[in-house]
């Protein structure tokens, strides 16, 4: 995937679906620098494994703004990778400078609520990714505890596979792996904990770490990429909450449901890329992605 932009004093390294990597050019030797990279939140839409050809105007500010905020209400549970958000002028706001780390090749995914690939994978196996859960929950039912249900990391155009403990151990170790468990959990059950009082839960997410290493010191996890967005996780309206019913959604769903609606023409298992959103599901979408922002922060967008 071509980056959008050039950036004087930055090299394009890499593009996933929604995010552009630059890495700064050190002036004294005109090379990339290895420790440092310039990470920019584009306001392309990814669903059911394909970029969206129509953006959401504003989605990447709001990401940006909105992890940078649940970087400080975690930071006592784990170090983060921003480094400066003093960036170029082209990407203000969408963008982060942030410390190069080795990312571990796992999806970290913590559920609190059982939906989604979860809830097909529990009514198979009456769990998720080898978690045994109590029977006769529904869609939407609250879980126990948050639980952790990790997936490979796959490809752009690709699906992520789950993964059980074992098979991550067998990727990361068992110590990096018992520690991504616990953080993932304890990230998902903390932001619950602050976006409940603000009449949002979260009912799942996707959680990114790398690896800080340092000479005779053990390895340090470190929160990276986005945290607690409507992009990488399912916020729901904690007023209409019901199990058992489709649940409304501050996050991408709509588009989703759209894409599968008979208005949109698209079927997802055709292989064909889908068609250009409507204006109407553009706006509001990105109406959702700034009311979640404002809700969870108490902050207006600007």
């Amino acid at each position: 995937m071509a980056p959008t932009l050039a950036l004087p004093g930055y090299t394009h390294v890499y593009s996933g679906k929604v995010r552009d990597l630059y890495a700064p050019i050190d002036p004294a030797t005109g090379e990339a620098r290895p420790d440092q990279l310039l990470l920019v939140a584009s306001d392309r839409l990814s669903a059911y494994d394909h970029v969206l050809e129509t953006p959401i105007p504003d989605k990447g500010a709001v990401l940006t703004q909105l992890s940078l905020w649940w970087f400080d209400q975690l930071a006592d549970l784990v170090p983060h990778h921003v480094v400066s958000t003093d960036v170029p002028a082209a990407v203000a706001g969408r963008a982060v400078l942030c410390e190069r780390l080795e990312m571990l090749p796992v999806e970290c995914i913590g559920r609190a609520y059982l939906t989604g690939g979860g809830l097909d994978d529990y009514r198979s196996t009456g769990g998720v990714c080898g978690v045994p859960l109590p029977e006769g929950l529904q869609d939407g039912s609250a879980l126990p505890e948050p639980i952790f249900t990790p997936t490979t990391k796959a490809p752009v155009g690709e699906h992520d596979l789950p993964m059980t403990l074992a098979e991550v151990e067998a990727e990361i170790g068992a110590d990096l792996t018992a520690r991504v468990s616990d953080l993932t959990r304890r990230i998902l059950a903390r932001g619950n904990a602050i976006a409940e009082d603000r009449g949002i839960l979260i009912a799942d997410t996707k959680v990114e770490f790398g690896v800080r290493r340092s000479e005779g010191a053990e390895p340090q996890l470190v929160l990276a990429d986005e945290v607690l967005t409507p992009d990488s996780s399912r916020f729901w309206p904690a007023a209409t909450w019901q199990p058992g019913a489709r649940q409304e959604s501050y996050d991408k769903q709509y588009v989703r449901d759209w894409l599968t609606s008979t208005a949109s023409g698209w079927d997802k298992d055709s292989g064909d890329a889908p068609p250009p959103l409507p204006q109407d599901v553009v706006e509001r979408t990105r109406a959702k992605y700034v009311e979640a922002f404002e809700a969870l922060t108490g902050r207006r967008f600007a």
